[in-house]
């Protein structure tokens, strides 16, 4: 029995396929597709182009609500979930996107940097109060339904 080393007593280890790098199914790249439509290439084409056309307008009503009012870049962050259940780059970039956001989450528990953005809003509150204050000393206050025809 070859047992893949050359010295008597000695055992072969074969590693685990969860413990080599080159085990890209642990980390969750990939099409997410049901296997019968993965073993039908036609089908799984057009499973990507309607996944494709999902996202995509999902992402465009996304940007559209930035202007507009409604959740647009939580929107556009669902399309971009949506492609990634099909498509590599988009795992990859939402990856990169939780692992930004979380760093910016951790940043803005530091208390210094919490004390810095108190203090500035704190300043840009004062900032508005007085430019207020000065635009009500300058102008008063006339309510719509005061306003006399001109």
């Amino acid at each position: 029995m070859n047992t893949g080393s050359d010295e008597p007593g000695e055992v072969a280890v074969v590693p685990n396929e969860a413990e080599t790098d080159e085990g890209s199914a642990d980390d969750g790249l990939g099409s997410r597709a049901p296997e019968f439509v993965k073993q039908r290439r036609a089908l799984h084409l057009s499973w990507q182009v309607g996944v494709f056309v999902i996202g995509l307008a999902v992402v465009v009503a996304g940007i559209i609500m930035l202007p507009l009012p409604g959740p647009g870049w939580v929107v556009i962050f669902g399309g971009m979930a949506i492609w990634a259940t099909e498509f590599v780059w988009a795992q990859l970039v939402l990856r990169w996107t939780k692992r930004k956001v979380t760093e910016a989450a951790q940043k803005a528990l530091d208390p210094r940097v919490r004390r810095r953005n108190i203090t500035l809003t704190a300043i840009g509150l004062v900032i508005i109060g007085v430019l207020v204050g000065i635009y009500l000393w300058k102008f008063g206050v006339v309510m719509p339904w005061k306003i006399k025809d001109q």
